[in-house]
């Protein structure tokens, strides 16, 4: 996982998608490329779009490189801030479009649904973003309790701990994860990365 490698990995990618290295490209697709869909998937709801999204988010990291900042965070929250964006852009771009407009389609959502769904995806989103920026002992706790449906006792014996460390990392784990849906959408994404999509 992108979290685990150290930061110089982050740095080296760039680099190397900055010398237009395919094989870096490639590289850094099959790394993040399911991390790319299925939030793109979860946020619009729709299998067509969702590949669309991640061909557009991959294609804009390739002539883009130099918009990831390694003080900024991991190219892993990058990419998914990149893919939070371009999914809001096409659920705004769907509900305003002349064709549905002119379709007069009665089934469209309204403004405030689409806010809704938006708000609902990006907290979603910021769930993914805390969980993989969680150290990995949290997110190793968290996916055995939660993911593989282990119980603390379980969970402390996978890990090779005591049963109040595994209570102590599952509590923190979700104690971060309860700040997902308590901020305001405004100011919402991990700090500055410059250019969007």
């Amino acid at each position: 996982m992108a979290k685990d490698a150290p930061p110089r990995w982050d740095r080296r990618m760039q680099q190397r998608l900055a010398r237009g290295e395919a094989a870096a490209l490639g590289e850094l697709y099959d790394r993040f490329a399911s991390l790319v869909h299925s939030q793109a998937h979860r946020m619009l709801d729709d299998e067509d779009a969702a590949d669309l999204v991640t061909r557009e988010v991959f294609g804009y990291v390739w002539e883009n490189p130099d918009a990831y900042d390694p003080k900024q965070g991991s190219m892993r929250s990058w990419v998914a801030r990149l893919t939070h964006r371009q999914s809001v852009r096409r659920l705004r771009d769907a509900e305003t479009s002349p064709y549905r407009a002119a379709e007069g389609d009665d089934d469209a959502p309204g403004p405030e649904d689409l806010e809704e769904r938006v708000r609902r995806a990006t907290a979603s989103a910021r769930a993914d973003y805390i969980v993989a920026s969680m150290p990995a002992p949290l997110r190793a706790a968290l996916e055995l309790a939660y993911v593989q449906r282990r119980d603390y006792r379980q969970t402390a014996a996978d890990l090779g701990v005591t049963e109040d460390e595994a209570r102590r990392r599952l509590r923190l784990g979700l104690q971060l994860l309860s700040t997902a849906n308590t901020r305001p959408l405004e100011g919402s994404s991990p700090p500055g990365y410059g250019r969007s999509l």
